[in-house]
């Protein structure tokens, strides 16, 4: 498909490329700033504002990047052929050129909160090259390096600004990960069970996948996530921390958060973590409760 791309309309384009929507995903950065020891150090939350600006454009500048490395293939896909380098809507030269920009700027943005931070995101970059050019092509090793990305954003907000991070939730965080990453598995395959010819040739690393499989290994991530969890909110680390043994108070919020996603997850088949988490009034209300009741309990 080459068509060129209109004159008018490629602004909103270039920002479909850069999936804005996608940006909900940095909010791990933030997870240092809510559990951890901030006393000791002024300018935290600047650097970690920083360190979440740089991850915003590192990630879309590897959005931009998969999207041209699968360009073919997403031609063929039921939705994702209306992605703006798929439909010919934005050319290859346009795009490369975007990803550049996003890549220089999100690593200055990186460097500006530290030089761990700055190592953080370019390491971030790195893998998910690796990632695009034929890892995401290994059963399991997949759905892992997609989880290493996430954990790599948490030690951005905790270990590269300087604030201790907890391994009670180092371990949360890497559980919670690899549920939503097999979760996005199951849904793709869903999609390609519905449409065999087009869903083999979008990811093939489905053919090693099968229904059972993944509700496996989401069954056995999601109750580690509940788990460890529940372990670090009574922790006597976390009690002497935040001054409270109430935290665990806030496991409900977790658990239904995680039933309800599983719940979308079959009766919807929602491919996308992101839309789901920001469409779907049960799961706003149930993210806001969480937070609210956390903040007071810690504030």
């Amino acid at each position: 498909m080459n068509l060129v791309p209109p004159a008018e309309g490629l602004p909103l384009q270039l920002l479909r490329l850069l999936r804005p929507r996608q940006w909900i995903k940095n909010g791990f950065v933030f997870i240092g700033l809510l559990f951890g020891d901030v006393s000791h150090k002024a300018g935290l939350t600047g650097d970690v504002l920083l360190a979440a600006a740089g991850f915003c454009l590192l990630s879309s500048c590897v959005y931009v990047l998969n999207d041209m490395f699968d360009r073919k293939a997403d031609q063929a896909h039921p939705w994702k052929r209306s992605r703006p380098l798929a439909s010919g809507s934005v050319g290859m030269g346009q795009a490369f050129a975007l990803a550049l920009v996003c890549a220089i700027a999100g690593l200055a943005l990186g460097a500006a909160a530290s030089a761990g931070v700055a190592g953080i995101l370019f390491a971030y970059l790195l893998l998910n090259l690796a990632y695009s050019a034929g890892l995401k092509h290994v059963v399991i090793l997949d759905v892992f390096i997609i989880a290493a990305g996430f954990m790599l954003r948490i030690l951005a907000g905790t270990w590269g600004v300087g604030i201790a991070p907890s391994q009670w939730l180092l371990l949360c965080g890497l559980l919670l990960t690899i549920f939503l990453g097999f979760a996005k598995r199951r849904a793709e395959l869903m999609v390609s069970e519905g449409d065999d010819s087009k869903g083999a040739s979008q990811r093939p690393v489905l053919d090693d996948y099968s229904p059972a499989l993944l509700d496996t290994m989401m069954a056995i991530s999601a109750a580690g996530v509940i788990v460890s969890y529940s372990l670090y909110t009574v922790s006597p680390g976390t009690v002497e921390l935040h001054h409270t043994d109430k935290l665990i108070y806030t496991l409900p919020f977790v658990v239904y958060g995680i039933f309800r996603y599983i719940f979308l997850l079959h009766h919807s088949g929602g491919e996308d973590p992101a839309s789901t988490l920001l469409t779907d009034a049960h799961m706003l209300a149930t993210g806001a409760a969480w937070l609210c009741v956390t903040l007071w309990l810690i504030w």
